[in-house]
């Protein structure tokens, strides 16, 4: 009995570990989408920053309570938009500071020169109003520092009826306070979010390729490219040694050139196609550390269960974090063998060069104009950018482009592009086209070395039936293509 609840108690404290990895990546994931960042800070940031001058403005009567509203609004402004016009230190603490000195000066002039009786809290007069309106546009307006926030400091100080100039200073005080914050968090969490968030930065750098196929050539060179930018890279090639390879070494009738003890002929025509496989490999494996200058492993696996499980079983005990796969096709889509990868929790690319090569010499080792074509910015995003740049190195070219359907899409294409690519260091060239996505690929294939596009493995089946996934109907580019799975 106590067995039996010590287990129960060890099989649900397992799973609940479970369910927490996996909510903690899928928040992870759901944090790289810029929007959701900035929403997530405004939420936190925005109340905790009032709330300090709030503690602070008690202690300090330099700073009034009346500033509350501008700077909450100027505040969120900020963190919506760090990379917006409004978004620079000179523009938030001047447009605040100028709204605050245009509507005391507005107080100040109006019962001075225009003889309008001293104006009480809560009964502002139409005229001062106005000419704090009136001065702060064209004072924002002639030093370029428009903040709509600007507006409210001015017309706070008229509504209440500021005599003092104690109300500028506090205006400028709580405005540095909050610009100080936000520039720290756009310098050093913002702008390297990739750092912080995006997995595949600092992961995928151990790659797995299981070499079969007449593409298995291409796509070993392709995963060395990609694990050589990275300091701690390897490559692991991997064959399998199944039924076919060893039926071929037993008809073979030649034993292998390591074996040393006496063995059954079903034994020994396996260990034969085991040593076969493993030379074939380690040629490939010295020609990826000769050309690609990256570490490179062998292994040689036997078919005991079906292959994919064989692959994601390796790639657990290898701490793989990357499988790439050549193309395999059945009945004109993917093999069988692909589709199971894609089900896996493990990133997985497949390999498809433009042309089948045949000599070792033609397989392309350089990819120096990628085209990266996404439908919004989500974390399979960032990873294909991450590989494209990669592969593209510092003297390559990565062009990321979207397509819409209406010309009133383009504004907001476009400030999805630039979330995508404002994250990564180097540059990147947007492309926003009218025409769909296949046309698209179809007239500027020529242009590029490689496509990098999504599996659309985040799609439900019912929306992969309606509508079939884009690298599904790439037969015809004339391009290598590259198709990834977020695990």
């Amino acid at each position: 009995m106590r067995e039996s609840l010590r287990t129960m108690y060890e099989r649900v404290l397992s799973r609940l570990r479970r369910t927490r990895r996996r909510e903690t990546e899928e928040f992870r994931r759901w944090l790289e989408t810029s929007a959701n960042l900035r929403h997530l800070t405004a939420l936190f940031a925005l109340p905790l920053l009032i709330a300090g001058i709030t503690a602070l403005s008690d202690r300090v009567s330099t700073l009034s309570f009346l500033l509350y509203p501008p700077l909450a609004s100027g505040t969120y402004t900020l963190f919506s938009d760090p990379n917006g016009r409004y978004a620079s230190p000179r523009n938030f603490v001047g447009s605040l500071g100028t709204g605050a000195v245009c509507g005391w000066f507005s107080v100040y002039f109006s019962e001075t020169y225009l003889h309008i009786p001293d104006l009480q809290p809560l009964h502002a007069h139409p005229i001062t109003a106005a000419l704090a309106v009136f001065l702060t546009l064209v004072t924002t307006w002639s030093l370029s520092l428009e903040l709509p926030a600007a507006f409210s400091t001015a017309l706070l100080a008229v509504v209440v009826g500021v005599h003092q100039p104690t109300y500028v200073l506090s205006v400028i005080i709580s405005s540095l306070i909050v610009i100080s914050i936000f520039s720290v968090w756009h310098t050093e969490v913002y702008q390297k979010r990739s750092r912080y968030l995006y997995q595949s930065t600092s992961g995928d750098d151990h790659v797995l390729v299981p070499m079969r196929g007449e593409y298995a050539e291409g796509a070993a060179m392709f995963a060395a490219k990609l694990a050589a930018a990275h300091d701690a890279g390897k490559v692991v090639l991997m064959d399998i040694v199944d039924e076919d390879a060893i039926e071929e070494a037993r008809g073979s009738g030649e034993s292998s050139e390591t074996e040393t003890l006496v063995m059954e002929p079903d034994d020994e025509a396996e260990t034969q196609a085991a040593d076969e496989a493993a030379t074939a490999l380690e040629r490939q494996a010295q020609r990826i550390r000769t050309r690609m200058g990256v570490a490179c492993e062998v292994i040689v696996a036997s078919d005991d269960q079906t292959r994919p499980r064989t692959i994601l079983r390796t790639v657990r005990e290898e701490n793989c974090d990357l499988v790439v796969v050549p193309y395999e096709d059945e009945h004109g889509g993917l093999s069988s063998f692909v589709r199971t990868l894609f089900r896996g929790r493990t990133d997985a690319i497949v390999y498809r060069p433009s042309v089948a090569p045949e000599p070792t010499d033609s397989t392309r080792l350089d990819w120096k104009r990628v085209l990266v074509p996404v439908r919004r910015a989500s974390d399979t995003s960032h990873v294909m950018l991450d590989f494209a740049q990669r592969l593209a190195g510092k003297t390559g070219t990565v062009s990321v482009c979207t397509c819409i359907d209406r010309e009133s899409q383009r504004r907001s294409a476009e400030s999805t592009l630039a979330d995508l690519v404002e994250a990564f260091s180097g540059s990147f060239e947007t492309r926003i086209s009218r025409h769909e996505i296949l046309q698209f690929l179809s007239a500027n294939d020529s242009h590029y070395d490689l496509i990098i596009i999504g599996a659309s493995t985040d799609r439900s089946a019912a929306s992969r039936f309606i509508s079939p996934p884009t690298f599904e109907r790439l037969q015809e580019i004339e391009c290598d293509v590259a198709v990834v799975h977020r695990g």
